[in-house]
């Protein structure tokens, strides 16, 4: 990480009715507001559900964890800069981004996007990290692992992104690969524990995926993930909301069912089951990009560019929109009252917490987040029907992931 980064992501969306191509490259500062409220010392590891749920989001390359109710009472947990300094790295801050995924089994570990120290030659990842204190304000976080696979060959910069925990502990993780144009070079990797280390071993389950984004995996242990760009390449993974069953490799060889390599000489799986759940068109999900579960046992999908967030069921049918613009909303040189949600997040009760990125449609730079467009919102509900959203924090730099972290008694 140099003494100020430029971070470049897009996604792709493509109109039925023109067959349009709009390249969404996105590129913002990672220079924020690095003000850190003070933490206070504690003996316990997780909030109790009195505190109820806290919502953790990236910011510029910080994290951030608010309240899950109003007021939404604020912390800056990780900032990437210094506050004597703000273009300079924080030798104490980590640059976090991305999905943001906590152990069902652990609330007091979480992944998360990583990219501390690219311009020395660290690659990008996914951090593993320990999360101490019991509510907003005494959050503090420590890495104890890094996910660092190798990269297809890309024209961009292969950013991380989604992340999920299967039942037995194994990771997920997707990359996007090229975010705009070019070949799918996105991937779908598994990672298999001791996650103690920058070494960790994996196996690879695709490769070939076209703008990978967020991740969910369900009780069952199949895999759902969005993918947000179309492709004319065949036995690619293409834009839609995918859907990858068990078994899955068990470890990085062939004798746990990854006995192949990919161009970088990775370990690649023996074969992978997919099939596509919900295909991109309809109902405006243009651009799939984040993926929870719904209260209702089917699932809640977002498509950033057009500022939709669509329910289905788990079959992948449209229930209904969940969140899209008024009829009269034009995306230009400011986003959608509403917002563009890239990533989301679920609380125990059904309230929904997205991450707007802020997208805008500049004359000089074209499609992508603003500077400082990007906001964190919620959406509640009453007799099952989704209340307009509320703002919980606004002024940020491409907040792309979400994290819920669920109290604990």
């Amino acid at each position: 990480m140099g003494a100020r980064r430029t971070k470049c992501r897009g996604v792709v969306a493509v109109t039925l009715i023109s067959a349009l191509v709009l390249a969404l490259v996105a590129c913002t500062d990672d220079k924020a507001d690095v003000s850190r409220p003070k933490a206070t010392a504690t003996t316990r590891t997780a909030p109790t559900e009195r505190d109820g749920v806290v919502v953790f989001g990236g910011d510029g390359n910080n994290l951030d964890a608010y309240e899950g109710a109003p007021p939404f009472r604020h912390q800056r947990v990780n900032s990437a800069y210094t506050p004597e300094a703000p273009q300079q790295p924080n030798p104490r801050g980590t640059d976090i981004n991305a999905q943001i995924c906590f152990f069902p089994d652990r609330p007091d570990r979480f992944i998360a996007g990583e990219d501390k120290n690219q311009s020395k030659g660290d690659r990008q990842g996914w951090g593993i990290f320990r999360l101490t204190g019991t509510s907003v304000g005494s959050f503090r976080i420590h890495e104890t692992a890094k996910l660092v696979p190798t990269y297809q060959s890309s024209k961009d910069n292969a950013e991380n992104y989604g992340c999920g925990v299967l039942s037995d502990g194994r990771v997920v993780t997707t990359d996007i690969g090229d975010q705009a144009t070019g070949v799918p070079d996105g991937q779908l990797i598994i990672w298999f524990p001791p996650f103690d280390s920058h070494q960790v071993k994996y196996c690879k389950i695709d490769v070939a995926i076209s703008t990978a984004q967020s991740i969910l995996i369900d009780n069952d242990d199949h895999i759902l993930m969005a993918a947000a760009r179309p492709t004319n390449v065949r036995g690619a993974t293409g834009s839609g909301v995918w859907e990858y069953s068990p078994p899955y490799p068990t470890g990085p060889d062939a004798g746990n069912g990854c006995g192949r390599a990919d161009a970088t000489g990775a370990p690649l799986a023996d074969h992978s089951q997919k099939k596509l759940l919900i295909a991109p068109g309809e109902h405006a999900m243009i651009t799939p990009s984040g993926i929870v579960a719904s209260p209702h046992g089917g699932l809640y999908v977002s498509s950033v560019f057009t500022g939709v967030i669509n329910e289905y069921d788990r079959r992948g049918r449209f229930v209904r929109s969940i969140l899209q613009p008024a009829p009269d909303a034009k995306l230009g040189t400011k986003p959608y009252p509403t917002g563009t949600p890239l990533g989301m997040g679920i609380a125990p009760d059904g309230t929904l917490y997205y991450a707007d990125i802020g997208v805008v449609i500049d004359p000089k730079n074209g499609v992508g987040p603003g500077s400082k467009t990007g906001t964190e919102r919620r959406i509640t509900f009453h007799d099952g029907n989704p209340d307009p959203p509320e703002t919980m924090a606004r002024g940020l730099d491409y907040p792309d992931g979400i994290g819920i972290l669920v109290p604990r008694n």
